[in-house]
């Protein structure tokens, strides 16, 4: 029996306590005052925060997720589903001297919070697994820092291992394959991976002097260079999982949503979703990778707004694949590669 007692940190982005304006202006101003996640100077971000954005965008941001409690059944589907699997891996790994714990970047439970029980378990090792595939410095980057930030100020600092992006993993891609398959995949006439978007300055910064992300080939391979790029292991993933489901490059496209300006990566899902409707496609099967927990990205959207994108173009279904949320093969497949890992 192993002896050694390790701690499991889960990290997911966050979300507000409700939907309400009160409960998303201080979401909106946490997130977007991290630079890793707009990474211009100090002054200059905080002035954009605080003045225009979070003034402006929690009005409607507030109705949006109005609207993904009604979808989710009243509450935030990140916090249900990230909650539900901590305590199935817990029933898991108890009896391997194994504790997870939940923490999100931003919000609660916060990671001051919960590090601070983890210290004072005492445990042998602590693993930081930020539950994003794909590494971006706006997602497991900054999961990553926080920890560090938090731990370094410890007297007794513990053998610490950093997982930073799991994307290759079979359990991860399998469960993926098996939500698709319950929606008849043969019957939809194209497929879309859509993964969140991030500006293009951002996997820009990846590369060392004058290299750009344009430069490289991350549509059509990873390799030591393009191996922390979020582009190529997007599109990486899509490969993979095509090759699971035995589709054809034509069977399916690589795409990014969630953009706030044209400096992002494309193609954008939303006007790829136009696109094939103005060509005559009827249904669609969207995957969204990035994420392992549906949220409002997947739910609303996926599931709403690129529904009705579609149905103003003369398309009829758009069918969101579901993340992997607590389904079993993704909880046997975690537990494990936690196990491997303590």
């Amino acid at each position: 029996m192993n002896t050694k007692r390790t701690g499991v940190l889960l990290t997911q982005l966050g979300t507000p306590k409700a939907a309400t304006q009160s409960a998303v202006r201080p979401f909106l101003r946490e997130f977007l005052s991290d630079p890793r996640v707009i990474d211009i100077s100090g002054l200059a971000r905080a002035a954009l925060v605080n003045l225009i954005i979070v003034p402006f965008r929690t009005p409607k941001s507030t109705k949006i997720y109005q609207e993904l409690w009604e979808v989710a059944g009243g509450e935030s589907p990140i916090m249900v589903h990230t909650q539900a699997l901590t305590e199935a891996l817990n029933q898991r790994l108890n009896d391997q001297q194994i504790t997870v714990h939940m923490a999100m970047r931003y919000q609660e439970p916060s990671m001051d919070d919960v590090l601070e029980t983890m210290r004072l378990a005492n445990y042998d090792k602590i693993l930081i697994l930020p539950m994003f595939p794909h590494y971006a410095s706006s997602s497991t980057g900054t999961a990553i820092q926080k920890a560090m930030e938090i731990i370094a100020k410890w007297w007794v600092i513990p053998e610490i291992e950093v997982v930073n992006q799991f994307y290759t993993e079979d359990f991860y891609l399998d469960t993926l394959v098996d939500q698709a398959q319950k929606h008849d995949v043969a019957s939809y006439d194209h497929i879309i991976m859509s993964y969140h978007g991030l500006p293009d300055r951002h996997v820009d910064k990846v590369y060392e002097g004058e290299n750009l992300c344009k430069d490289q080939h991350c549509d059509e391979r990873v390799d030591d260079n393009n191996k922390y790029c979020y582009k190529a292991t997007a599109y990486e993933t899509s490969k993979l999982l095509a090759e699971k489901m035995g589709l054809d490059a034509k069977d399916y496209t690589t795409a990014f949503q969630s953009r706030l300006d044209d400096k992002w990566l494309t193609p954008f899902s939303d006007e790829v979703v136009e696109e094939l409707a103005k060509k005559g496609k009827k249904r669609l099967l969207v995957f969204s990778p990035a994420f392992v927990a549906d949220c409002l990205e997947t739910l609303i959207e996926i599931g709403v707004e690129y529904q009705e994108i579609f149905e103003e173009h003369g398309g009829e279904t758009v069918q969101l694949v579901e993340s992997c949320n607590t389904e079993t093969r993704w909880i046997d497949g975690l537990s494990a590669f936690i196990q491997a890992r303590s």
